[in-house]
């Protein structure tokens, strides 16, 4: 079990550095806290998929599980309401219209697949959080657009960000698709009752 750590450390580092000029450029628009967010993505994910392979379970307690939620959650405020850029006080209240326009071709492939992917990926881990949490669909669909709604409103009543319709589509499915992709997070990772 010790090996399969060290080897998921190792493997995660290894990305992280040889990409690090990318994950730099992005600091370009984004608070630099965007560097601590991508490394815990890209090793809690080599973590993840390096136990998957092997078909061993981590054991993770309780309390340290929802601490990393919470800095993870920090580390997401800051990105949204601290930032270089704040994009404006902008918005958008027609669904898929931003959606449309990445793939319209008037933007760079790599800035629309980074969008879209932030905005789906970063919020992953509430729904696996809150599947393990026992929510129901139902709670957890409005949990997510309660919340998620909020947040949007006040970035734009910040004037920290645009107020996007599209955001929050993207975000909830986010959040659905850590909740579809529990069974798979939980033959990998066992979260211990303290």
């Amino acid at each position: 079990m010790i090996k399969t750590y060290l080897i998921s450390l190792a493997v995660s580092q290894s990305i992280f550095f040889l990409l690090l000029p990318l994950w730099l450029s992005l600091t370009a628009y984004l608070h630099p806290i965007v560097i601590a967010v991508v490394w815990f993505c890209v090793t809690a994910l080599a973590a993840l998929l390096l136990f998957l392979w092997k078909k061993q379970v981590m054991v993770v307690p309780q309390k340290l599980f929802h601490a990393c939620l919470i800095l993870y959650t920090v580390g997401l405020l800051i990105l949204l309401f601290i930032r270089p850029d704040s994009g404006g006080n902008s918005y958008n209240l027609v669904p898929f219209y931003t959606i449309s326009y990445y793939f319209s071709g008037q933007v760079s492939p790599i800035i629309a697949v980074y969008n879209l992917a932030a905005n789906i990926g970063l919020f992953i881990p509430y729904g696996i959080f809150l599947k393990s949490r026992a929510a129901s669909m139902r709670k957890t669909f409005a949990y997510s657009v309660f919340v998620i709604a909020a947040v949007e409103i006040a970035q734009f009543a910040a004037n920290r960000g645009s107020l996007d319709m599209d955001d929050l589509i993207l975000n909830v499915f986010g959040i659905f698709a850590g909740y579809a992709f529990f069974p798979i997070f939980s033959k990998a990772v066992y979260v211990k009752e303290n």
